[in-house]
């Protein structure tokens, strides 16, 4: 059993949206903080955001704040990454993340593509 799976990304043109999400199981989901994180070709994976476990504290990274949305749904153990104005420079495999004190779980990734 795979404790997290993304799924919803795509090839999507510049100003476009995305909306990606994290199904998690295996785990007590509600008790683990969850992070977006994001790796472009040749360069290495960095933070996209992160939401609380109950989901009241979010932060983002300079570079998508305004544009990009962490939520969660601790009931359907799912959070999700709602990605507006996108940019080619947000293209990347986005990975979700669960943590909480010393352990943690990574999914497989999901490719984004933004271009005309």
């Amino acid at each position: 059993q795979v404790p997290l799976v993304e799924s919803g990304g795509g090839l999507v043109q510049p100003g476009g949206s995305l909306r990606l999400s994290c199904a998690a199981s295996g785990f007590t989901f509600s008790i683990y903080h969850m992070s977006w994180y994001r790796q472009a070709p040749g360069k290495e994976r960095e933070l996209v955001g992160t939401i609380t476990n109950a989901g009241s504290t979010v932060n983002y990274a300079d570079s998508v704040k305004g544009r990009f949305t962490i939520s969660r749904d601790n009931a359907e153990n799912r959070v999700y990454l709602q990605m507006n104005s996108l940019k080619p420079e947000d293209t990347a495999v986005y990975y979700c993340r669960a943590f909480h004190v010393g352990r943690g779980y990574w999914g497989q990734g999901t490719q984004v593509t933004v271009s005309s």
